[in-house]
């Protein structure tokens, strides 16, 4: 331990303690819960300090092994899981495949889709709540603008809005460009953008069918029985039945287990009809 840099031990704590909060923040915003605007400049003030302590931490690990006589790249790989928790590294990844979707967005592409293959979307309940956040978000941007005096803070302010905006377009855009996907041999992927994906084998669907709810609690929830809601927008349209039970993951890397998935789908007839008949 004497050879390590010291602030990693904080470095660790803060950034383990304030990335979940901004996937936090971000998930309400996907899901139409508009935070306060303390709130969301408070959380991008401290995300910005710690961000700034974690730089100085990986470029002290960078600086030791390298010096240890390790290459650039493994410098670089052994700062980064000294450094970084392996939550906080899921939710690094998860946030540069949502700013990835972007671009496949703009391209109207697809993530995962083969021909053949049935693209099932799920983002109509929340389409119009994102567009009207974002356009809240924008008004907000622009009023903050003329009403902090300092310009050092106001630049500051200004990028970490700005970023905050293109971050909930590339959830939404995530999204839109990894749809459910529904294979000619009776296999189901089913997702929500890139903080969720299970696929599920032809064997372990028991039956499937429409079944509208309207389902309280976050984006994913497991309860009693193993009931694994999936919801968009406050709701799931297709209840999924299987035959032995599958195991999830979450987006923070927590492993459980579902008997009966419920998810929502835009068209859950067509959906349910491409299980129910395959190839």
């Amino acid at each position: 331990m004497s050879g390590r840099p010291r602030g990693v031990r904080a470095a660790r704590i803060a950034v383990a303690a304030v990335l979940p909060g901004e996937l936090a923040l971000a998930t309400c915003l996907v899901t139409g819960v508009r935070p306060p605007g303390w709130a969301l400049m408070g959380a991008e003030a401290l995300a910005g300090a710690v961000l700034l302590l974690e730089a100085w931490v990986l470029r002290s690990l960078y600086v030791a092994a390298r010096a240890r006589g390790a290459d650039r790249r493994a410098a670089r790989r052994a700062a980064v899981q000294e450094a970084v928790p392996v939550t906080v590294r899921r939710l690094l990844l998860h946030e540069l495949r949502a700013l990835a979707s972007l671009g496949r967005w703009a391209r109207r592409g697809t993530h995962g889709v083969r021909p053949g293959d049935l693209a099932a979307a799920y983002t109509g309940p929340q389409t119009a709540m994102m567009y009207g956040l974002l356009f809240v978000m924008v008004v907000e941007t622009v009023g903050l603008a003329f009403l902090i005096p300092w310009p050092a803070v106001h630049r500051v302010i200004l990028i970490l809005d700005l970023y905050g905006v293109v971050l909930v377009l590339a959830l939404h855009a995530a999204c839109v460009t990894r749809p459910h996907v529904v294979r000619p041999d009776g296999s189901l992927r089913i997702r929500y953008g890139a903080l969720f994906d299970l696929d599920v084998p032809p064997d372990a669907v028991a039956s499937v069918r429409i079944d509208r709810r309207y389902p309280g609690g976050g984006l994913i929830t497991l309860s009693e029985g193993g009931v694994l809601d999936l919801v968009v927008g406050g709701q799931t349209s297709v209840t999924l039945e299987l035959s032995r039970p599958l195991p999830f993951t979450r987006p923070l890397g927590a492993t459980e287990e579902a008997h009966t998935i419920r998810f929502h789908a835009d068209d859950p007839r067509a959906l349910v009809s491409a299980l129910r008949q395959p190839a």
